[in-house]
Protein backbone atom coordinates (compact mmCIF):
# COMPACT_ATOMS: atom_id res chain seq x y z
CA UNK A 1 0.00 0.00 0.00
CA UNK A 2 1.45 3.70 -0.60
CA UNK A 3 -0.10 7.10 -1.54
CA UNK A 4 -0.07 7.46 -5.21
CA UNK A 5 0.53 10.83 -6.21
CA UNK A 6 0.25 12.35 -10.03
CA UNK A 7 3.13 14.61 -11.08
CA UNK A 8 2.26 16.82 -14.02
CA UNK A 9 4.82 17.73 -17.18
CA UNK A 10 5.00 19.43 -19.96
CA UNK A 11 7.46 18.49 -22.90
CA UNK A 12 9.41 16.27 -20.97
CA UNK A 13 10.05 18.46 -17.90
CA UNK A 14 8.32 18.29 -14.35
CA UNK A 15 6.10 21.21 -13.45
CA UNK A 16 6.80 23.40 -10.48
CA UNK A 17 3.13 21.63 -9.43
CA UNK A 18 4.54 18.55 -9.53
CA UNK A 19 7.47 19.11 -7.11
CA UNK A 20 4.64 20.53 -4.78
CA UNK A 21 2.31 17.39 -4.85
CA UNK A 22 4.68 15.06 -4.10
CA UNK A 23 5.98 17.32 -1.19
CA UNK A 24 2.04 17.31 0.29
CA UNK A 25 2.07 13.20 -0.83
CA UNK A 26 5.14 12.51 1.52
CA UNK A 27 3.65 14.24 4.25
CA UNK A 28 0.42 12.36 4.36
CA UNK A 29 2.32 8.97 3.86
CA UNK A 30 4.35 9.92 6.64
CA UNK A 31 1.25 10.64 8.77
CA UNK A 32 -0.18 7.05 7.30
CA UNK A 33 2.75 5.54 7.85
CA UNK A 34 3.11 4.32 4.37
CA UNK A 35 5.55 5.43 1.46
CA UNK A 36 4.72 7.63 -1.82
CA UNK A 37 4.83 6.28 -5.69
CA UNK A 38 4.50 8.75 -8.52
CA UNK A 39 2.86 8.40 -11.79
CA UNK A 40 4.68 10.02 -14.63
CA UNK A 41 2.94 10.20 -17.94
CA UNK A 42 6.14 11.20 -20.76
CA UNK A 43 7.29 13.06 -17.88
CA UNK A 44 10.87 14.10 -16.85
CA UNK A 45 13.58 12.77 -14.88
CA UNK A 46 12.37 10.82 -12.32
CA UNK A 47 15.40 11.56 -9.88
CA UNK A 48 13.77 14.76 -9.56
CA UNK A 49 11.23 13.46 -7.74
CA UNK A 50 12.85 11.33 -4.95
CA UNK A 51 13.87 14.61 -3.95
CA UNK A 52 10.74 15.61 -3.15
CA UNK A 53 9.90 12.48 -1.30
CA UNK A 54 8.75 9.92 -3.78
CA UNK A 55 10.22 6.17 -3.47
CA UNK A 56 9.22 4.75 -6.44
CA UNK A 57 8.06 6.12 -9.89
CA UNK A 58 5.76 4.36 -12.44
CA UNK A 59 6.76 5.45 -15.65
CA UNK A 60 4.35 5.90 -18.90
CA UNK A 61 6.03 6.31 -22.03
CA UNK A 62 3.07 6.28 -24.53
CA UNK A 63 3.01 8.65 -27.80
CA UNK A 64 -0.45 9.15 -27.92
CA UNK A 65 -0.51 10.58 -24.67
CA UNK A 66 1.35 13.50 -25.64
CA UNK A 67 -1.63 15.56 -25.82
CA UNK A 68 -3.33 15.80 -22.28
CA UNK A 69 -6.84 13.73 -22.37
CA UNK A 70 -8.87 13.88 -19.02
CA UNK A 71 -10.30 10.01 -19.77
CA UNK A 72 -6.99 8.65 -20.82
CA UNK A 73 -4.86 10.11 -18.08
CA UNK A 74 -7.26 9.37 -15.64
CA UNK A 75 -7.76 5.72 -16.49
CA UNK A 76 -4.04 5.53 -16.45
CA UNK A 77 -4.10 6.81 -12.23
CA UNK A 78 -6.88 4.18 -11.73
CA UNK A 79 -5.25 1.54 -12.84
CA UNK A 80 -1.57 2.80 -10.88
CA UNK A 81 -3.70 3.29 -7.96
CA UNK A 82 -5.13 -0.41 -7.93
CA UNK A 83 -1.85 -2.07 -8.68
CA UNK A 84 -0.16 0.02 -5.84
CA UNK A 85 -3.52 -0.69 -3.74
CA UNK A 86 -2.99 3.22 -3.09
CA UNK A 87 -5.96 4.15 -0.98
CA UNK A 88 -5.29 8.33 -1.11
CA UNK A 89 -4.29 9.52 -4.92
CA UNK A 90 -2.88 13.08 -4.63
CA UNK A 91 -3.26 15.49 -7.60
CA UNK A 92 -2.66 19.47 -8.52
CA UNK A 93 -5.29 21.90 -8.90
CA UNK A 94 -4.41 22.79 -12.28
CA UNK A 95 -6.81 23.42 -15.05
CA UNK A 96 -5.62 19.29 -16.18
CA UNK A 97 -5.83 17.97 -13.03
CA UNK A 98 -9.51 19.45 -12.31
CA UNK A 99 -10.54 18.20 -15.20
CA UNK A 100 -9.46 14.54 -14.67
CA UNK A 101 -9.79 14.10 -10.68
CA UNK A 102 -13.61 13.63 -10.41
CA UNK A 103 -13.04 10.79 -13.41
CA UNK A 104 -10.44 9.51 -10.96
CA UNK A 105 -12.62 9.53 -7.89
CA UNK A 106 -15.67 7.45 -9.85
CA UNK A 107 -13.39 4.92 -11.22
CA UNK A 108 -11.97 4.30 -7.89
CA UNK A 109 -15.51 5.42 -6.10
CA UNK A 110 -13.50 7.93 -3.88
CA UNK A 111 -14.64 11.11 -2.17
CA UNK A 112 -12.50 13.72 -3.59
CA UNK A 113 -11.23 16.86 -1.90
CA UNK A 114 -10.40 20.10 -4.04
CA UNK A 115 -8.91 23.47 -2.69
CA UNK A 116 -6.92 21.76 0.03
CA UNK A 117 -4.46 23.74 1.14
CA UNK A 118 -2.87 21.60 4.28
CA UNK A 119 -1.78 18.52 5.11
CA UNK A 120 -4.57 16.46 6.58
CA UNK A 121 -5.16 17.74 10.40
CA UNK A 122 -6.44 13.90 11.20
CA UNK A 123 -5.85 10.36 9.09
CA UNK A 124 -8.94 8.93 11.19
CA UNK A 125 -11.12 10.38 9.94
CA UNK A 126 -9.64 11.74 7.17
CA UNK A 127 -9.70 15.65 7.62
CA UNK A 128 -8.35 18.21 5.24
CA UNK A 129 -8.65 22.39 5.14
CA UNK A 130 -10.39 23.54 2.10
CA UNK A 131 -11.05 27.29 0.29
CA UNK A 132 -14.43 28.10 -0.26
CA UNK A 133 -16.81 30.53 -2.26
CA UNK A 134 -13.65 32.31 -4.10
CA UNK A 135 -10.73 32.04 -1.37
CA UNK A 136 -13.11 33.82 0.85
CA UNK A 137 -13.34 31.30 3.54
CA UNK A 138 -12.25 27.75 4.56
CA UNK A 139 -13.39 24.60 5.35
CA UNK A 140 -12.65 21.18 6.91
CA UNK A 141 -13.81 18.24 5.27
CA UNK A 142 -13.65 15.07 6.18
CA UNK A 143 -13.71 11.94 3.35
CA UNK A 144 -15.14 8.57 4.67
CA UNK A 145 -14.90 6.57 1.83
CA UNK A 146 -12.03 3.89 1.47
CA UNK A 147 -10.18 5.54 -1.19
CA UNK A 148 -9.74 9.25 -1.49
CA UNK A 149 -8.61 12.00 -4.12
CA UNK A 150 -7.07 15.33 -3.11
CA UNK A 151 -6.75 18.17 -4.71
CA UNK A 152 -3.60 20.75 -3.80
CA UNK A 153 -4.03 24.16 -4.18
CA UNK A 154 -1.06 25.42 -5.96
CA UNK A 155 1.51 27.25 -3.79
CA UNK A 156 -0.29 26.39 -0.96
CA UNK A 157 1.57 23.77 0.38
CA UNK A 158 5.14 24.12 -0.69
CA UNK A 159 7.98 22.43 -1.72
CA UNK A 160 9.79 20.18 0.93
CA UNK A 161 12.65 18.55 -0.19
CA UNK A 162 13.99 15.67 1.48
CA UNK A 163 16.65 12.94 0.63
CA UNK A 164 16.23 10.06 -0.75
CA UNK A 165 16.09 8.22 -4.58
CA UNK A 166 13.13 7.13 -6.45
CA UNK A 167 12.95 3.71 -8.35
CA UNK A 168 12.12 3.63 -11.64
CA UNK A 169 9.43 1.48 -13.25
CA UNK A 170 7.58 0.88 -16.50
CA UNK A 171 4.24 0.86 -16.53
CA UNK A 172 2.18 0.66 -19.66
CA UNK A 173 -2.20 0.97 -18.44
CA UNK A 174 -4.21 -0.52 -21.13
CA UNK A 175 -5.82 3.22 -22.61
CA UNK A 176 -9.44 3.22 -24.11
CA UNK A 177 -9.72 4.95 -27.63
CA UNK A 178 -9.33 8.93 -26.44
CA UNK A 179 -12.02 9.55 -28.92
CA UNK A 180 -10.82 13.66 -29.48
CA UNK A 181 -7.78 14.43 -31.55
CA UNK A 182 -6.06 18.19 -30.60
CA UNK A 183 -5.51 20.14 -33.95
CA UNK A 184 -2.94 22.52 -31.87
CA UNK A 185 -2.38 23.99 -28.79
CA UNK A 186 -1.89 28.13 -27.94
CA UNK A 187 0.47 29.16 -25.00
CA UNK A 188 1.59 32.46 -23.72
CA UNK A 189 4.68 33.28 -24.91
CA UNK A 190 5.65 33.95 -20.81
CA UNK A 191 8.86 33.06 -19.96
CA UNK A 192 7.12 32.25 -16.86
CA UNK A 193 4.46 30.49 -16.93
CA UNK A 194 1.55 31.84 -15.12
CA UNK A 195 0.17 28.30 -13.31
CA UNK A 196 3.86 28.02 -11.93
CA UNK A 197 5.11 31.85 -11.05
CA UNK A 198 5.52 32.84 -7.68
CA UNK A 199 5.34 36.51 -8.73
CA UNK A 200 2.82 38.23 -11.52
CA UNK A 201 2.28 41.09 -12.56
CA UNK A 202 -0.50 41.94 -14.16
CA UNK A 203 -1.75 45.13 -15.70
CA UNK A 204 -5.83 46.32 -17.40
CA UNK A 205 -7.05 49.23 -19.16
CA UNK A 206 -5.30 51.75 -17.27
CA UNK A 207 -2.16 51.10 -19.43
CA UNK A 208 -4.41 52.91 -22.07
CA UNK A 209 -2.97 50.33 -25.01
CA UNK A 210 -0.85 47.78 -26.09
CA UNK A 211 1.79 50.40 -26.71
CA UNK A 212 2.66 50.54 -23.34
CA UNK A 213 3.49 46.93 -21.86
CA UNK A 214 6.78 47.52 -22.38
CA UNK A 215 7.37 48.81 -18.86
CA UNK A 216 5.30 45.68 -17.28
CA UNK A 217 7.34 43.07 -19.85
CA UNK A 218 10.71 44.86 -17.80
CA UNK A 219 9.04 44.91 -14.65
CA UNK A 220 8.12 40.72 -14.91
CA UNK A 221 11.64 40.42 -16.17
CA UNK A 222 13.28 42.32 -13.23
CA UNK A 223 10.86 40.25 -10.80
CA UNK A 224 11.65 37.04 -12.65
CA UNK A 225 7.73 37.36 -13.13
CA UNK A 226 4.63 35.98 -15.24
CA UNK A 227 2.87 38.78 -17.25
CA UNK A 228 -0.68 38.33 -17.01
CA UNK A 229 -4.19 40.92 -17.83
CA UNK A 230 -7.70 42.08 -16.59
CA UNK A 231 -10.51 40.62 -19.17
CA UNK A 232 -10.99 43.62 -20.71
CA UNK A 233 -7.34 43.79 -21.68
CA UNK A 234 -7.40 40.16 -23.79
CA UNK A 235 -10.96 41.18 -24.93
CA UNK A 236 -9.72 44.24 -26.69
CA UNK A 237 -6.76 42.07 -28.30
CA UNK A 238 -4.23 44.19 -26.48
CA UNK A 239 -2.91 41.11 -24.91
CA UNK A 240 -3.48 36.94 -25.90
CA UNK A 241 -6.47 35.35 -23.89
CA UNK A 242 -3.52 32.77 -22.19
CA UNK A 243 -2.71 36.02 -20.25
CA UNK A 244 -6.22 37.12 -18.61
CA UNK A 245 -6.64 35.67 -15.17
CA UNK A 246 -9.63 36.07 -12.73
CA UNK A 247 -12.64 33.93 -12.31
CA UNK A 248 -13.67 33.40 -16.18
CA UNK A 249 -9.51 33.23 -16.61
CA UNK A 250 -6.60 31.81 -15.51
CA UNK A 251 -6.65 31.15 -11.54
CA UNK A 252 -3.69 32.83 -9.78
CA UNK A 253 -2.15 31.11 -6.48
CA UNK A 254 1.49 33.39 -6.43
CA UNK A 255 3.18 34.10 -3.64
CA UNK A 256 3.37 38.02 -5.04
CA UNK A 257 0.28 39.63 -7.38
CA UNK A 258 0.80 43.17 -8.03
CA UNK A 259 -2.10 44.85 -10.21
CA UNK A 260 -1.65 47.82 -12.29
CA UNK A 261 -4.13 50.08 -13.92
CA UNK A 262 -6.43 46.89 -12.44
CA UNK A 263 -9.78 48.40 -10.96
CA UNK A 264 -10.48 45.03 -9.35
CA UNK A 265 -13.69 43.71 -10.48
CA UNK A 266 -15.34 40.81 -8.09
CA UNK A 267 -14.65 38.55 -11.09
CA UNK A 268 -10.97 39.56 -10.97
CA UNK A 269 -10.86 39.23 -6.94
CA UNK A 270 -12.31 36.26 -7.01
CA UNK A 271 -9.35 34.60 -9.39
CA UNK A 272 -6.57 35.86 -7.60
CA UNK A 273 -7.66 36.18 -4.12
CA UNK A 274 -5.64 33.07 -3.04
CA UNK A 275 -2.53 35.38 -3.63
CA UNK A 276 -0.22 35.94 -0.76
CA UNK A 277 0.83 38.92 -1.14
CA UNK A 278 -1.51 41.48 -3.38
CA UNK A 279 -0.17 44.76 -4.43
CA UNK A 280 -2.25 47.60 -6.48
CA UNK A 281 -1.14 50.59 -8.13
CA UNK A 282 -3.77 52.77 -9.39
CA UNK A 283 -4.24 56.67 -9.85
CA UNK A 284 -8.15 56.08 -8.25
CA UNK A 285 -8.00 55.57 -4.45
CA UNK A 286 -11.55 54.59 -4.33
CA UNK A 287 -10.97 51.88 -6.67
CA UNK A 288 -11.95 48.42 -5.24
CA UNK A 289 -8.89 46.56 -5.82
CA UNK A 290 -7.40 49.08 -2.51
CA UNK A 291 -9.99 46.86 -0.26
CA UNK A 292 -8.46 43.70 -1.24
CA UNK A 293 -4.86 44.54 -1.66
CA UNK A 294 -1.72 43.69 1.16
CA UNK A 295 -0.39 47.25 -0.14
CA UNK A 296 -1.22 49.81 -2.19
CA UNK A 297 0.29 52.76 -4.08
CA UNK A 298 -2.27 56.03 -5.51
CA UNK A 299 -0.64 56.90 -8.30
CA UNK A 300 -0.01 57.20 -12.27
CA UNK A 301 1.56 53.83 -13.09
CA UNK A 302 3.13 55.60 -15.98
CA UNK A 303 5.33 57.04 -13.31
CA UNK A 304 5.41 54.85 -10.31
CA UNK A 305 6.52 51.43 -12.21
CA UNK A 306 9.34 53.21 -14.06
CA UNK A 307 10.58 54.58 -10.57
CA UNK A 308 10.27 50.55 -9.58
CA UNK A 309 12.01 49.38 -11.58
CA UNK A 310 14.68 51.70 -11.48
CA UNK A 311 14.75 50.95 -7.81
CA UNK A 312 14.69 47.34 -8.29
CA UNK A 313 17.73 47.13 -10.43
CA UNK A 314 19.91 49.17 -8.27
CA UNK A 315 18.70 46.91 -5.36
CA UNK A 316 19.82 44.14 -7.38
CA UNK A 317 22.82 45.03 -8.44
CA UNK A 318 24.23 45.96 -4.75
CA UNK A 319 23.04 42.27 -3.95
CA UNK A 320 24.47 40.32 -7.03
Amino acid sequence: MSVLVYTESESGKFKKTAFEVASYAKAVADQIGTTVTAITINGGDNSELGNYGVDKVLKVSNGDLDKFSANAYANAIVQAAKQEDAKVVIVSSSADSKYLAPIVAIGLEAGYASNVVEAPSSTSPFTVKRTAFTNKAFNMTTIDTESKVVGVSQNSFGLVESSGSAASEDFSPSIPSIGVTVQSVDKANDKVSIADAEIVVSAGRGMKGPENWGMIEELAEVLGAATACSKPVSDLGWRPHGEHVGQTGKPVASNLYIAIGISGAIQHLAGINSSKIKVVINTDPEAPFFKAADYGVVGDAFEVVPTLIEKLKAFKAQNA
